[in-house]
Parts: C-alpha cells; structure tokens; sequence
C-alpha cells in the first residue's frame, strides 16, 4: 500500500468525551495532485465477522475526529470503517496559502481523492461497501456514486448538500462575475468570530457541539473558515446538476434520504427534487432537528439511526 508517513503534528487530535473508535489509525496519502490527504481506518470490534465497510464523508469544515461517535456506533453495528479529510479540510493538506478559506477549484477534487483513498486503502477495508454521508460530503459522494468513481451497495445521506440557502438572488450570476474577475479565491463571506452554543445553527445537543469546539481548540489547524467565491461556484454547479440528471432514475442501489426538519443552510425542497428521482428510495425528516443531525441529541440521533438501520435490511446486508 503505497502511503505516507505522518506529519510532525499529532496524526489524531484528542480531547476528553471523545474516545478514539477502537483500533482507530490515522493513515496519510497522496492525492493525484500530490496533496498529503488524512484517513482514518476504523476496523471491526474484535470477534466479530464484519458486515462490511461505511465510507463516512464528512460536511464542509468537518473533520475526522468529530465523526469518533459516529465511528463508534457503526462498529457496534459490526461495520469496519473509513473517514476522510477532504483536501484543503482537516489536517489535510489545504489548497491555498491562507488555510482558512474554504476553497475547491471543482468538485472533481473531492471525489477523486475519496476515489483515490478507497484504492490505497482497500485491502484494509472489507466489502461490501456501505456511503455515509453529512452535508458537502453528500453531494460528493451522490456525484461520485452516479460517476462511478466508488461502487458502494447502499447510501445514506445526512441533510445532504444538494442545494444550499441564500438570501441573494441570482447568485449564480454574482458568482461567475467573481470568478470572471479574478476573484473566485477571495473569501465570499467575511470571517467571523467563532460562533456561540447559543448562536449555533447546526445542534441542539451542548455536550456534542462542545466536544467539536474543544477539538479545534486542541488543535486549530482543524478549523476552517467562510468560502471562497471558487467554492461557491463549483458547489453550485455539481448542485444544480442532481435534480436534472437522469442516472438517478436507474441508480440500482437502495437509498435512505433524513432532512432536518428545522433547517437553515441547506435546501430541504433540494431533497424532495432528488428523492422524486431516485427508484429506491426512503426519505425522512427528523422533527426539530438542526442541519448537524449526527451531533444532535440522542432522540433526534435515534432516528436517523433506525433509518440507517431499515436502509441495511433494504440491502440485505
């Protein structure tokens, strides 16, 4: 396996309340770019036969150890498990010399570091293989499936990015224009402060939002801040291709589709257009739930989870 050597950083950032998945090890590779990308490989409880691998990709400014429970919870299920830092997040090699911006030239990127992650790392990962996926990574991973870049026998999507809320109209157009002047890497936003518990737009659950708080501050190469103009662009145009493209109606795998009925930064109507399309589908919306359905409280977690469950017995697996 052809992989590459840690670097001089702690490969794993840990804080209290957020015990490592068992047998959990950092790995580092090379993405067709040469950009030193994070995994982490999360094996099967011992003394299990394992049902198969969840690829679990994270949403934008998400990192690997903020999906330690989620990790947990699948290998209680009997699953192995890989987790990714998307390039430019995480401890991931970031794309431009200003680490804090938000940056993607295309979202070709994306998949092919998670198309290029799974082929090193495959002969640590048993089959078959199930997608998990939040937010960002769910429009990567939607694209990827539909592109053929990995071949998974289920999917579950997270309040995926299949559009995402704006109070401008035609952004579309006021994107081109930032790209067309040169500015697609500038930031689109301005780089606030930290937000509050209080503020936040993503979680009920205090606990879980201050265990991912705790972690940037251990560690602050893990933060992110506001998109670039690039980003923006590049999001809307992998978006804005789902609800017209028709591989989605012969997609052959069964999907589970959960909404936050409470959200504010993804478009919930985004899913319906795409749930319409798809043959095997369940879509669910998750009462009172903020976007970060995975990091809510346990009763709003609770149903995700029998959802995921349902989508395993769908597939037989």
């Amino acid at each position: 396996m052809n992989t590459e050597p840690a670097p001089p950083h702690a490969d794993i950032v840990d804080v209290p309340g957020n015990p490592r998945p068992h047998g959990a090890q950092a790995i580092w590779f090379k993405s067709a770019r040469d950009r030193r990308l994070r995994a982490c490989v999360c094996p099967a409880l011992p003394g299990v036969s394992p049902r198969g691998t969840v690829i679990v990709s994270p949403g934008r400014t998400e990192f690997i150890e903020k999906y330690f429970e989620v990790a947990r919870d699948l290998q209680k299920r009997s699953f192995a498990v890989l987790i990714l830092d998307w390039p430019g997040q995480g401890l991931s090699e970031r794309l431009l010399s200003n680490a804090r911006k938000g940056h993607i030239d295309n979202f070709e990127t994306f998949m092919n570091a998670l198309a290029r992650g799974l082929d090193r790392l495959g002969e640590q990962l048993p089959r078959p293989y199930v997608s998990l996926s939040h937010s960002m990574g769910g429009a990567i991973s939607l694209a990827a499936i539909l592109e053929k870049k990995v071949e998974v026998a289920a999917a579950a999507f997270c309040a995926p990015m299949w559009g995402i809320r704006t109070p401008i109209r035609g952004m579309r157009y006021l994107v081109w224009a930032m790209r067309v002047m040169g500015r697609g890497k500038t930031f689109a936003q301005r780089d606030h402060k930290p937000e509050t518990f209080e503020r936040n737009l993503v979680t009920h659950d205090r606990r879980r939002w201050e265990i991912h708080d705790a972690l940037i501050r251990a560690q602050p190469d893990l933060g992110l801040g506001p998109v670039t103009w690039g980003w923006l662009g590049a999001a809307i145009d992998i978006m804005d291709a789902f609800v017209r493209d028709e591989r989605l109606r012969t997609l052959d795998i069964p999907v589970f589709v959960a909404s936050a009925e409470r959200e504010r930064i993804v478009e919930n109507d985004r899913h319906d257009r795409v749930v319409a399309l798809l043959p095997d589908v369940e879509h669910i919306t998750v009462a009172g739930a903020y976007h970060e359905i995975l990091m809510e409280t346990d009763e709003r977690r609770a149903v995700f989870w029998k959802g995921f469950d349902r989508l395993l017995e769908r597939a037989g697996i």
